[in-house]
C-alpha cells in the first residue's frame, strides 16, 4: 500500500468532496495512501462516540459517558520522518531545497532534502545514543531554527514523543511541561536572539529540569554564545554530539496510533491541556490540506511554490503547515527565527522578495501590525509579486485588514484563505478554495473536504442565518486529537460532553451562518457579551474598532455591569499621529455608526500591546480580569507577557486620576 509518491505532483488536491461517510472515509483512505507505509491498514476507522453510563432517571447535566475512541489506519505502520524526507531524496529529488533559513541577526542557511536527510540522521543516531527510544517524550525548547526541525523529526524517526514549547516561555510554563510528560530529554539553546540582543534562556531549562527526575539530558544549541551553567554528565552540546555521530540510520515503522506529539494549549486559567496527536492519521490530514490549501493548483508548476507559515514552530500551525504538511510534501519553505520589526517593520516584505515565497501564510495579528507600520501602504521598494496565495490563521480576520492584507501583498488579486481550526483538530478545518474568485472578507465559509461542521444551540439544533450558536465538527479528520495527555477525562468534559448523545466535538467557538450557508467565526463563546439582552461577537465590535485610521490593534472584552449585564470594554493600540486624548470620544462614536449605539464601549484604554497567545489570539478573559481587578490565572504562556505590567499601570492610572 505504499508506493505511490505524493512529493511535487502526486497529491492532486482535486480529488471530489465525499457527501456520505463511507466517501468520506474512502478520501481518507485515498489521501493515506499517498504516504508511505511499510504495513498497510486493516481497518480504515472506527469512531466510538461518548457513551452514557448514568441510568435515565439521572438529569443530562449530571450524567457519567464514557471517553470517545477514535482510531484511523488500524494495523498500518509507517514511520512520519520518512515521508517527510527519505522518500523524496530516494525518488530523485534529493537537490531540491527543503529549508530557507533566515536568522534574525542575518545569517542565512539553505538545506536540500539531501542534507536535511544527513541531519535527521545524525540527530536520530545522537538520540538513541543518549538513551531516547520509541516512546519516551522529549521537550524542545528552542525557537525557529533548522535544528529545532531536526530535532522534531528526528523524534519521530526514531519514534520518540515530542513537545515543543516557545523558547520564550518562562521557567515555570517549561518546568510545567517538563513535568507533565515525563520528559527524558530537554533541548535548549545558550541563548536567543529577540529584537537584536542575545537572551540567555539556559538558565530558564536549569530551572525547570530542577529536581525532575525523568529528565536524564539537556542537549544544548550553541546559537548565541550566551554563557551557561554546565552540569556534567547531564549537559551536553549540540556540536559534540548531534554534528559528530554518523549521518546513516536505519529508520523503524510504527503504529498509525503511535503518539506523534504532545501539544500544549494555554489560557489564562487551568493548567494547560496537553492533547496527544498520531502519527498515521495526523500525517495523513497534515498533508493532505496543506497540498489542497497552499500547494499549485498545476503539479507541473509545484517546484516554484516557496511557502511560508510565520508561526513559532512551537504552535500547532508550524507542526501542520511548517513542518509535517509541507515536508510531506516535498515542498520549499522559508522559516525566519526573528521579530518581525526586526531591524526594521520591512523584515518580512525582504524575506518575501528574496526567497520569491509563493504562499504567506500569517496571523491576524500580523497584517494589523504591518498596517500599523505602513499606514500609507507598503513601498514600492519592496517587489512581492512572486506572492499567488496569502492565508490567515489563529483567529478570523477582520475585514479591514483582510482587505489591507490583499491589496497591499496581493496586489488586489491572489486569494485570501481566512482558514480556521484548532490545536484539538489538528489541521484545517474551514477555509475558502484557493480556487475561489469571490471571497468574502473574515469569513472562514465552508468545510475542507472529508470533514464537516455544523452551527447549532445549545440543545444541538441546527440555528438559522445571522443567529450566534456553537460550532461543533461533526465530522472529524484524521488529524483530530485523541486524548489529553494523561488526563482522558478532561478530553471527555471539555470536548465531547455537551453533545456526546451526537458525538459532535465542541470547538468553543461561536459561529454564525450567513444567508448562502457560508460559516463566519464570532470568537470564542464565553468572549460573547450581553448587553441590554443583545448579544454581540468581541470581533465584530474589534473590527469596527481596526477600521478606524486611529486604530492598529483592538481587545473587547465583556466586563460585569449591573444595568444592562455587561459593559463594552475596549483596550485599543493606536496609531502613529492619533490622540490619545480624543480617541475614547472617537472610538465610542466610530462604533456606534459602524454597529450601533448599543456596541458603543463604556470604556476605551489605550495601550502599547494587548495579551495574546502564541497564535495570535488575543485573550479577552485577561483584559476583563485586568480591567476589573480579579486575580489573574496563569500568564506564562503569553507570547508578550510584560505588556500585562503596562496595562496594569494604564488602568491604575485612569482610577487614581
Amino acid at each position: 500500500m505504499g508506493g505511490e509518491e505524493m512529493g511535487l505532483t502526486a497529491v492532486s488536491a482535486t480529488l471530489p468532496e465525499p457527501a456520505t461517510e463511507s466517501e468520506r472515509i474512502a478520501f481518507w483512505e485515498s489521501a493515506a495512501r499517498r504516504l508511505e507505509w511499510e504495513t498497510p491498514w486493516h481497518t480504515a476507522h472506527t469512531f466510538e462516540k461518548p457513551q452514557r453510563l448514568s441510568g435515565p432517571d439521572i438529569p443530562e447535566a449530571d450524567a457519567e459517558y464514557t471517553v470517545p475512541a477514535i482510531e484511523w489506519f488500524a494495523g498500518g505502520r509507517l514511520n512520519a520522518a520518512v515521508n517527510c524526507v527519505d522518500r523524496h531524496v530516494a525518488a530523485g529529488r534529493g537537490n531540491r531545497v527543503a529549508l530557507h533559513f533566515e536568522g534574525e541577526p542575518g545569517d542565512r542557511r539553505t538545506l536540500t532534502y539531501n542534507e536535511l536527510l544527513r541531519e535527521v540522521s545524525r540527530a536520530a543516531n545522537a538520540l538513541q545514543d543518549l538513551g531516547i527510544g520509541a516512546g519516551d517524550r522529549v521537550v524542545i525548547y528552542l525557537p525557529v531554527l533548522v535544528e529545532t526541525i531536526v530535532i522534531t523529526l528526528a523524534c519521530a524517526r526514531i519514534g520518540a514523543v515530542h513537545s515543543l514549547v516557545f523558547g520564550g516561555f518562562s521557567a515555570e510554563a517549561l518546568k510545567f511541561r517538563v513535568r507533565d510528560t515525563g520528559a527524558k530529554l530537554l533541548v535548549t539553546t545558550d541563548g536567543q536572539y529577540r529584537r537584536g540582543k542575545a537572551v540567555p534562556v539556559k538558565d530558564n531549562a536549569d530551572t525547570a529540569v530542577a529536581g525532575a527526575a525523568t529528565v536524564e539530558h539537556v542537549l544544548v544549541v550553541r546559537r548565541t554564545g550566551s554563557p551557561v551553567t554546565w552540569v556534567d554528565g547531564r549537559d551536553v552540546w549540540w556540536h559534540e554530539t548531534v554534528e559528530t555521530a554518523s549521518d546513516v540510520h536505519t529508520p523503524a515503522a510504527f503504529d498509525a496510533e503511535a503518539p506523534l506529539f504532545i501539544m500544549y494549549t494555554s489560557g489564562t486559567t487551568g493548567r494547560p491541556k496537553g492533547l496527544v496527536h498520531t502519527t498515521g492519521g495526523y500525517l495523513t490530514q497534515a498533508a493532505e490540506s496543506y497540498a489542497y490549501l497552499f500547494s499549485h493548483p498545476d503539479p507541473a508548476q509545484r517546484s516554484a511554490d516557496v511557502h511560508w507559515c510565520t508561526a513559532d514552530l512551537a504552535w500547532v500551525t508550524a507542526h501542520t503547515y511548517e513542518i509535517y504538511g509541507p515536508l510531506a510534501n516535498g515542498a520549499t519553505q522559508v522559516i525566519f527565527e526573528g521579530t518581525p520589526d526586526t531591524p526594521h517593520p520591512g523584515r518580512h516584505l525582504e524575506i518575501i522578495e528574496r526567497y520569491g515565497v509563493t504562499s504567506y501564510y500569517t496571523a491576524p495579528t500580523l497584517v494589523r501590525s504591518l498596517m500599523g507600520w505602513f499606514p500609507n501602504g507598503i513601498p514600492d521598494v519592496y517587489d512581492l509579486s512572486s506572492i499567488r496565495l496569502l492565508g490567515t490563521v489563529g483567529e478570523a480576520v477582520n475585514p479591514e485588514a483582510w482587505r489591507w492584507l490583499r491589496r497591499e501583498l496581493g496586489r488586489g488579486e491572489v486569494p485570501v484563505l481566512d482558514t480556521w481550526w484548532q490545536s484539538e483538530t489538528g489541521a484545517a478545518i474551514l477555509s475558502p478554495r484557493p480556487t475561489d474568485t469571490v471571497f468574502k472578507p473574515g469569513c472562514a465559509a465552508r468545510a475542507l473536504p472529508g470533514v464537516g461542521t455544523r452551527i447549532v444551540d445549545a440543545d444541538g439544533n441546527r440555528v438559522p442565518p445571522d443567529i450566534q450558536g456553537y460550532i461543533v465538527v461533526d465530522r472529524p479528520g484524521p488529524a483530530m486529537a485523541r486524548t489529553v495527555w494523561g488526563d482522558p477525562r478532561r478530553y471527555l468534559d471539555s470536548y465531547w460532553r455537551q453533545y456526546a448523545q451526537q458525538g459532535w466535538f465542541l470547538a468553543g467557538d461561536g459561529a454564525r451562518y450567513d444567508g448562502d450557508g457560508d460559516t463566519w467565526i464570532l470568537g470564542r463563546v464565553d468572549d460573547v457579551l450581553n448587553v441590554s439582552g443583545h448579544r454581540l461577537s468581541t470581533i465584530e465590535i474589534e473590527s469596527a474598532l481596526v477600521s478606524h485610521p486611529w486604530v492598529v490593534e483592538a481587545g473587547v472584552c465583556a466586563v460585569a455591569d449591573p444595568r444592562t449585564g455587561h459593559a463594552v470594554v475596549a483596550f485599543v493600540v493606536l496609531a502613529a499621529g492619533a490622540d490619545p486624548d480624543a480617541a475614547a470620544e472617537h472610538l465610542r462614536a466610530h462604533v456606534g455608526r459602524e454597529i450601533g449605539p448599543i456596541a458603543r464601549p463604556a470604556a476605551v484604554v489605550v495601550v502599547r500591546d494587548v495579551p495574546k497567545t502564541r497564535s495570535g489570539k488575543i485573550l479577552r478573559r485577561l483584559l476583563a480580569q485586568l480591567f476589573e481587578g480579579t486575580p489573574l490565572g496563569d500568564t506564562s504562556s503569553l507570547q508578550n507577557e510584560p505588556c500585562i505590567t503596562q496595562i496594569s499601570a494604564e488602568l491604575r492610572r485612569r482610577r487614581e486620576g
